[in-house]
């Protein structure tokens, strides 16, 4: 694919109040009004450059929302405070009691744990498949399903999602493809590919700097404008509203999005390929070994690689754990959940991101307990970095 999403970005600029080259941050709760018809149009959704009230919006997070849907190449988006806030406001928006959501089962713990435990006292069920099989996705589908929902690039075992082929069951049966683009940045554009709605938690690669949670939501006008409905809106109603300052921070963040993705990539490429030549079982998207592979590099924007993300196989969780507390000591990076930071993370899936997935289901997905998930940094000598790794895994006998 061709596709220019950082340019998008780029071109996405708003001058501050008295000239600045940043937006000026607004610091206000609520909004006056100079005349009262005008607060009643506000209210009914029917005045566009009116400011009502924070948790509706604000300057300063629509600023952000404009530039991650110019990312996304989507009409409009909506931010929240986390992740969390977008994955919810989003299937709230579509679902009501007795409907149904088809997933993924290789997602986000969190986002797992919302679909399987908490929906339910809402009677809405969902179904967990094999993304990777379309036929079992189909099958899944009933009368009362309203989303299909998945990861670009799955957490934690990388499957890729193929997009494309999703959109067109999700159009044949007349539901929406909700897909959570939080691994892939500007390396899947998610839109294009036919999902209907994109989400992020901008936590992770976005900020890319660790100091605050948020999340945003990619989608039409109308399903970002219904949403932040003061009458029926999830958005508005549930409240996970971001902080204009936090806003701020994110958004000069973003224009530095697509030097980090590249180093990100470059240095996980690297580290996989040696690691996989020296015996260790690697998963990346950008390795040939890899099972998606070839459909990877049908999907995704060539210039921003394959991502940050790999994983590899330790054995149990013993020799694990052993693995992540040599490689701290060492300065290889932190033993830490999230990612997306400068500074390499890793962990254990299976008892940290992914913990609210029991042990039975773990097992049946192929998520076993000496799996560790890797976060690259933007180390600038990935091969002194690689070096120390290799010393680090000699240390506990894996190599």
């Amino acid at each position: 694919m061709s596709l220019k999403p950082a340019n998008n970005i780029q071109d996405n600029h708003t001058f501050g109040e008295f000239g600045g080259v940043n937006p000026s941050i607004s610091d206000s709760a609520t909004y006056t009004f100079l005349a009262g018809k005008t607060m009643g149009d506000t209210f009914e959704g029917n005045t566009e450059g009116c400011y009502l009230y924070s948790r509706h919006t604000s300057p300063s997070n629509l600023h952000l929302s404009n530039a991650l849907a110019a990312m996304e190449d989507t009409e409009c988006a909506n931010v929240s405070a986390s992740g969390m806030g977008a994955i919810t406001s989003v299937i709230m928006q579509i679902c009501g009691t007795g409907d149904h959501i088809v997933s993924s089962r290789t997602i986000y713990g969190g986002s797992y744990a919302l679909m399987k435990n908490y929906l339910p006292k809402l009677n809405i069920n969902t179904a967990f498949v094999d993304i990777t099989s379309l036929q079992k996705v189909e099958d899944a589908i009933t009368k009362e399903t309203k989303i299909i929902y998945c990861e670009s690039v799955s957490n934690p075992l990388l499957e890729i999602a193929n997009i494309p082929e999703l959109a067109k069951i999700a159009k044949k049966h007349n539901v929406l493809l909700v897909v959570d683009n939080t691994f892939s940045p500007l390396i899947i554009s998610a839109s294009k590919l036919g999902a209907d709605i994109t989400i992020h938690s901008l936590t992770k690669f976005i900020n890319g700097m660790n100091d605050t949670v948020g999340g945003v939501y990619c989608a039409s006008n109308e399903f970002v404008t219904n949403s932040k409905s003061v009458m029926d809106g999830a958005a508005m109603l549930f409240g996970p509203v971001m902080d204009s300052f936090r806003s701020a921070s994110i958004l000069k963040n973003l224009r530095t999005l697509h030097v980090r993705m590249k180093k990100h990539s470059e240095n996980a490429l690297y580290i996989s390929q040696h690691l996989e030549n020296d015996g260790i079982r690697v998963v990346y998207p950008g390795l040939k070994s890899h099972k998606d592979h070839k459909l990877m590099t049908s999907l995704y924007n060539a210039e921003f690689g394959f991502g940050g993300m790999l994983t590899i196989d330790a054995g149990n969780l013993e020799k694990a754990n052993l693995l992540m507390e040599v490689m701290q000591d060492k300065g290889i990076g932190f033993l830490a959940v999230s990612l997306g930071f400068y500074k390499t993370l890793f962990n254990a899936p299976g008892t940290g991101t992914s913990s609210e997935i029991s042990l039975e289901e773990q097992k049946e997905m192929g998520l076993n307990d000496g799996l560790i998930r890797f976060s690259m940094g933007l180390d600038n000598d990935i091969k002194r970095t690689y070096k120390i790794m290799k010393i680090c895994l000699q240390e506990v006998g894996l190599i």
